[in-house]
């Protein structure tokens, strides 16, 4: 079932958007002249749970949609880095927090059609802000805690419109048994 790449060609390369154009040949002969891929680095995210109980999110302009967006913490993985230290450092410089356990809640793929990375979550508990944040330069981030339940009514009512986000907080809801299938 696996299509077999014939050519290959990058298209556009930036740290933030990177496109590779494939010719590929299907396992029936059929030849598909020009298949667009979008290649990233992994991402990470993660429902953080203080010491309190509270939910550790972040809200943040998303230019893209032009919307004000409710979020777990998160972000890409950089070079070298195992996920699990890659979401420890991204929730440390977003929110200034630190937690005491991580369980690993599986990975995703945002579109597997046409990008070629997974977002890897986790679950974050007995967390304590003990730092600053550190910002990148395109971000501006606000910390905000809540309870579970408005979290869990946020999703409820489509409040929290990242996808990749909503997956990670109900895998993270699984987990803690505050959910089912």
């Amino acid at each position: 079932m696996k299509w077999k790449v014939l050519e290959s060609e990058y298209l556009h390369k930036e740290p933030w958007l990177t496109i590779r154009k494939d010719k590929c040949e299907m396992p029936d002969g059929t030849v598909i002249p020009s298949f667009y891929v979008q290649e990233y680095p992994e991402w990470v995210n993660a429902l953080g749970l203080t010491k309190e109980g509270q939910v550790v999110m972040v809200k943040q302009y998303r230019h893209g949609l032009k919307e004000i967006s409710i979020e777990v913490p998160g972000g890409v993985a950089e070079k070298g880095e195992t996920m699990e230290e890659a979401v420890k450092r991204e929730f440390k410089e977003e929110t200034g927090y630190e937690f005491k356990e991580w369980k690993y809640l599986g990975k995703i793929c945002a579109n597997p059609s046409t990008t070629n990375n997974y977002v890897h979550m986790f679950l974050a508990t007995g967390g304590e802000k003990l730092h600053e944040i550190k910002l990148d330069d395109a971000e501006d981030v606000e910390t905000i805690l809540l309870d579970l339940g408005d979290v869990k009514n946020l999703v409820k009512e489509n409040k929290i419109i990242q996808s990749l986000h909503v997956n990670c907080i109900l895998y993270a809801l699984l987990h803690l048994k505050e959910a089912t299938l």
